[in-house]
């Protein structure tokens, strides 16, 4: 404001320093100077003090935005000297819009993540808290105290197993996942991923076919905690005797892995579904967390690659997952 004072005064002093020498060529012709010059000065104040007002307008509207009033308009100041300003603040209000919307979503999310992994962690803790009541009576049999002791084993292992998976998942949200660049035979990265599930097919008469043919370029590990939760979804929704088939090809493209079983398939309605967390399919067993899928889509996606879940023409369920070998 004090500027604007010194820059008034200075253009007033100057202009009349003007008048004043147009007199030696008559009072007429200095007359004529000074009129032009106040109505010059008149035209500059009325033009700063327009200024100043939109200026003002302005400021409050961004006090009411910054304040959460969305009904604000920023479109009378898109002519003039403000119009840059304008243009640059309207980009910036889009920009706080989504992400105060982004937020909004992101909380919703996180309580409904609260309760369901509240509800995950409560049911086991509730079967436990059963199993060693009924561990506290007197005249249990050594048989029925055996039974509940294995039935307290799983139940802790099913909370640890729970854990370790939240853990992983909340190292994606955090972004505190660095994926190594490794090589493989399609081959070795499968029989490693499906290793930790052949007791249960054989448990369960199920056949594991693996087909595959050229490498793998990726985070060994992580892909292979991937391929480990399809492969134990497969398991889950095939019924003793079946089979689950993986079959696996490289190209100048992609690596893609395809793994299908023989069970019931997925339905309909759960497509859409299968790889949102905590989303337990009608066919689900009561073992199911519903965030294995959920994990392994982020281990595919933050690679780079792409899972798609149907069904196969002749039955049960088909998983196909492609690693590129560029960003597409």
């Amino acid at each position: 404001m004090k500027n604007n004072r010194v820059y008034i005064l200075l253009l007033l002093l100057t202009l009349a320093a003007w008048a004043a020498f147009s007199l030696i060529f008559g009072w007429i012709c200095g007359l004529c100077v000074l009129g032009i010059c106040v109505l010059f000065d008149i035209v500059f104040i009325v033009y700063d003090i327009s200024r100043k007002n939109k200026i003002k307008w302005l400021s409050a509207d961004l006090n009411a935005l910054l304040h959460g009033d969305s009904r604000i308009t920023l479109d009378r100041y898109s002519e003039g000297e403000l119009s840059v300003l304008q243009s640059e603040i309207s980009k910036m209000t889009v920009t706080l819009n989504e992400q105060s919307h982004r937020l909004a979503e992101d909380k919703v999310f996180l309580a409904d993540s609260i309760a369901d992994i509240s509800h995950q962690i409560r049911t086991p803790l509730t079967s436990i808290n059963i199993v060693t009541s009924l561990l506290s009576e007197e005249d249990i049999t050594e048989e029925r105290r055996r039974e509940l002791m294995r039935e307290l084993d799983r139940l802790l292992a099913r909370i640890d197993k729970l854990i370790n998976i939240l853990l992983k998942i909340s190292k994606f949200d955090a972004g505190a996942i660095k994926f190594k660049k490794e090589k493989i035979s399609l081959e070795d990265m499968i029989r490693t991923a499906a290793q930790p599930m052949n007791a249960a097919m054989e448990l369960k008469g199920q056949a594991l076919e693996i087909d595959a043919e050229g490498d793998f370029i990726g985070d060994i590990q992580w892909t292979g905690e991937a391929l480990g939760n399809i492969i134990k979804n497969c398991w889950e929704h095939t019924p003793d005797g079946g089979k689950i088939s993986v079959f696996a090809r490289e190209n100048a493209l992609y690596s893609e892995v395809i793994i299908s079983d023989n069970g019931s398939g997925i339905s309909e309605e759960d497509l859409p579904n299968v790889f949102k967390r905590f989303y337990k399919g009608k066919n689900s067993g009561t073992d199911s967390f519903g965030i294995g899928l959920a994990l392994a889509k982020m281990i595919v996606t933050g690679q780079g690659g792409a899972i798609k879940a149907g069904n196969s023409p002749d039955g049960g369920a088909r998983f196909t997952v492609r690693f590129y070998k560029s960003t597409v």
